[in-house]
């Protein structure tokens, strides 16, 4: 089975008027993203993966949120409706923001929405990712069993701290709460050895792997660091969608060594691919009996 565990809430559950279709160059260095999309779009183009988890980032600031594909309006509310139309399919995590004061309130009427895990994005959020109010949320989510997606590493917004997202950060976050179930997006890219570095030592802290295929050097740089040290079977499959889809992200993931062929640059072996992609996410993330 194949559970592609990132992926945006489509923006729009019928076909995107003209008039409302968005793109965004700084997503990907090959082409622009469009970032507005159908439900029946996502159907159609994430066929690949058995299983989707889909969530979105609430985020208030407009610069903050530029070019993330959602409308804020309705965060939680929009993967909730996707996910109830094909629940053997999706799997849907809300966001919250733990600043504010009703966060646990929304918490609540989340998990009554049957939205399992939670999505953050501190940079785009805008909160210390190890602030008091943070570390409440993180406390709550380890007790009650939600595992927490972090964005991590990079952004092409400007407005968005990368000291948030460091993956040093989240070494913090494991050691006070070592039970909590957490995955670090991206890997971390571009800081995929540190991200390398925080997996191998917390037995509850994983990476996904979404958007770092895009970058042939650093994708082939972050696996074989992740081989030589042992772990990547805390790697977990993903797409980023929109920016890419779970098709594309296999493919991709499987071409890995085309930089490095022709030289004595060691591979990445075929089944450690291949063990990315099918791993078995459901189980890490305590997930499985949903």
């Amino acid at each position: 089975m194949i559970v592609d565990v990132h992926n945006h809430t489509p923006t729009h559950r019928d076909p995107v008027p003209d008039s409302e279709r968005l793109s965004f160059e700084g997503w990907r260095s090959d082409r622009s993203v469009v970032t507005t999309n159908s439900w029946d779009d996502f159907d159609r183009q994430q066929t690949d993966a058995d299983i989707t988890i889909v969530f979105n980032i609430a985020v208030d600031d407009p610069l903050r949120a530029t070019g993330l594909p959602y409308r804020p309006e309705r965060t939680n509310d929009a993967t909730a409706e996707f996910v109830a139309a094909a629940p053997d399919r999706r799997i849907g995590f809300m966001s919250v923001n733990p600043l504010l004061p009703t966060v646990f309130q929304e918490v609540e009427r989340c998990r009554d929405l049957n939205l399992v895990g939670v999505k953050l994005g501190p940079n785009y959020q805008d909160f210390d990712p190890l602030c008091d109010e943070a570390r409440r949320l993180y406390a709550y989510c380890e007790r009650e069993g939600l595992p927490i997606l972090f964005h991590q590493g990079t952004s092409p917004i400007q407005e968005a701290p990368l000291r948030y997202t460091h993956p040093l950060v989240m070494d913090e976050i494991a050691l006070a709460y070592p039970e909590l179930r957490v995955v670090m997006a991206h890997m971390g890219h571009p800081f995929v050895r540190e991200t390398v570095a925080v997996i191998r030592k917390h037995p509850h802290v994983y990476a996904d792997v979404s958007s770092v295929y895009l970058r042939p050097w650093l994708a082939w740089e972050a696996l074989t660091f992740a081989g030589e040290w042992g772990v990547p079977h805390k790697l977990l499959f993903g797409s980023d969608y929109p920016i890419s889809t779970s098709g594309e992200a296999m493919a991709a993931l499987r071409r890995v060594n085309d930089i490095v062929e022709g030289t004595k640059l060691p591979r990445v072996p075929d089944d450690s691919i291949e063990r990315i992609i099918h791993a078995d996410a459901l189980s890490a993330l305590g997930l499985e009996t949903r």
